[in-house]
């Protein structure tokens, strides 16, 4: 329970940084490189890049409209010369964002609601006997409804339908292989709500016949939004004509990335291409077809129609885009995450400097230091109160030293003094003054001349 308790009062102490210089090249130098790829990341990808520095705005709002140009004539053995326009062989033809142009078609013309065989394609729809062809009941993946006979003729139900029934045949070449000149008017605006910023892929000019003439070419005319049928299709990296036989499905993705630190005339669109139908590990599910009726009426008022399976290729206009502009609390954030990525820096080196090195212990004393400020102050305190013990005692020591080296000293002068009394005449005894320093001692020898005495003076060291 104390490893517990030490524990989680532990928790409670303040750690703060003691910065250590380790002389360590090895350390020094893979910091420094860490550093240096930081700055490279910060700098290069966040910024230069990334464009870090920018407030973004990726909910585009946009609106497409679409015209088609073009016309060719086709002439079959059913239905003799036709001549096909915009109105015909676009679907639908209002203009939308999604849209199909037929390339090729099957045509069964002068159909009427009756009896016939149904076709012995239909699986469900062939026989042996009545028993096969329950009344009321509709074939399945065919054109009409059981009556309840088998024809032998045929060996199929008969059926209530238009009739005669579909004819079923692949085609192996494009009847409207001239769409190919065909022209598609791509007009495309957009706004970025948070900027305030909108523009549109047309180009802005008073010249009428400009969009008549022009046509897209990404370096000399990326405003002019007219599209051949056959330059379009051949961006995907298909032929027209190889497509126009069974049709297919293309996307037409327009990209506005616009830095609005820049100019307006630096926002432009940007085009790409790509065939959404094609799956290259089962070529059945390529390409794209369907079917529909045009219907008349005789001059007795019975109506019939001319079924249509046609062919062709879908388009499919997807815009994308988003904006920037510079802004105070982006850039924040992309210089609060370098300087953080520089702290993991400095935390991996620091615990291989600490914990993965023969060293290490020695870092650690170096680093890591406990600070107890009560402890502290009682130690300063107990130091100042025996400096101020030692100072009081320090006087009287010092008298009392004194005291003892001057009696010592008169003692000296005095068995001196008596020693030359006995051995000399009476003179004049007094000697020259000698200024008496601390820790030393002299003695006064006279002459025994009378007349001129000779001083001697012998010092000694006072121990």
């Amino acid at each position: 329970m104390a490893g517990w308790g030490g524990f989680f009062i532990s928790l409670l102490n303040y750690k703060t940084e003691k910065y250590v210089i380790a002389e360590n090249r090895k350390i020094g130098i893979l910091f420094r490189l860490y550093q240096l790829a930081v700055l490279g990341y910060l700098i290069g990808w966040v910024f230069v890049v990334k464009k870090g520095y920018q407030e973004r705005e990726e909910a585009i709002q946009t609106s497409v409209i679409t015209k088609l140009k073009g016309v060719t004539l086709t002439n079959t053995s059913e239905t003799g010369p036709y001549l096909w326009s915009a109105e015909d062989y676009v679907i639908p033809p209002n203009g939308e964002q999604v849209f199909f142009i037929v390339t090729n078609y099957i045509e069964t013309p002068n159909q009427r609601l009756g009896f016939c065989a149904e076709s012995f394609k239909v699986p469900n729809g062939r026989c042996q006997s009545d028993d096969d062809c329950v009344e009321g009941e509709s074939v399945t993946a065919g054109n009409g409804i059981k009556t309840g006979l088998c024809l032998n003729s045929t060996g199929t139900c008969e059926i209530h339908a238009w009739c005669p029934v579909e004819y079923i045949r692949r085609p192996t070449e494009p009847r409207l292989s001239e769409a190919e000149n065909f022209t598609i008017y791509i007009k495309n605006f957009i706004r970025f709500p948070k900027f305030e910023f909108s523009k549109s892929n047309v180009l802005e000019t008073s010249d009428e016949s400009y969009l008549k003439r022009c046509s897209y070419d990404k370096e000399n005319h990326p405003y002019c939004p007219i599209f051949r049928l056959a330059d379009l299709v051949s961006r995907t990296g298909n032929d027209f004509q190889d497509m126009a036989v069974k049709g297919g499905s293309v996307g037409i993705l327009i990209e506005w990335n616009c830095d609005l630190d820049k100019d307006a005339s630096q926002c432009n669109p940007q085009y790409s291409f790509t065939r959404l139908d094609r799956n290259f590990n089962n070529s059945i599910t390529s390409g794209y077809n369907f079917r529909y009726a045009r219907y008349y009426k005789d001059e007795n008022g019975e109506t019939y129609r001319t079924l249509y399976k046609v062919y062709g290729i879908r388009f499919d206009i997807m815009i994308n885009g988003q904006a920037g502009k510079f802004s105070i609390v982006p850039t924040i954030i992309a210089i609060g995450s370098g300087v953080a990525l520089l702290g993991i820096g400095a935390f991996a080196c620091d615990m291989i400097l600490l914990y993965m090195m023969n060293t290490s212990s020695f870092y650690r004393d170096k680093k890591f230091e406990i600070i107890n400020f009560k402890k502290e102050r009682n130690k300063t305190k107990d130091g100042k109160a025996g400096h101020r013990e030692r100072r009081s005692r320090k006087p009287g020591a010092e008298k009392e030293a004194a005291n003892s080296l001057k009696k010592s000293e008169e003692t000296e002068l005095t068995v001196e003094s008596s020693h030359s009394d006995e051995n000399q005449p009476p003179v004049e005894k007094r000697g020259p003054t000698i200024p008496r320093n601390t820790g030393q001692r002299y003695s006064a020898a006279l002459s025994p001349q009378g007349a001129e005495p000779k001083h001697h003076i012998t010092f000694s060291s006072h121990n």
